[in-house]
């Protein structure tokens, strides 16, 4: 029989898990404008408020 620390050894967590944990339990929503599942709108409304709240994307800033 094997023992890991909490956090250590398991089963690691996908990265939708993650997303989906942190939205929620914490509120927190990390998307990606080029998700396939959000709409031309939806996808519009992500990059304003990116760019709202962090700047332009260095991609965008330099053409």
């Amino acid at each position: 029989m094997r023992w890991h620390p909490k956090g250590y050894g398991g089963e690691r967590r996908t990265v939708g898990d993650v997303k989906r944990d942190g939205w929620r339990e914490q509120g927190v929503l990390a998307v990606s404008i080029e998700d396939d599942r959000l709409t031309w709108p939806e996808r519009e409304l992500v990059r304003r408020l990116g760019e709202k709240l962090y700047g332009k994307r260095r991609e965008a800033a330099h053409g």
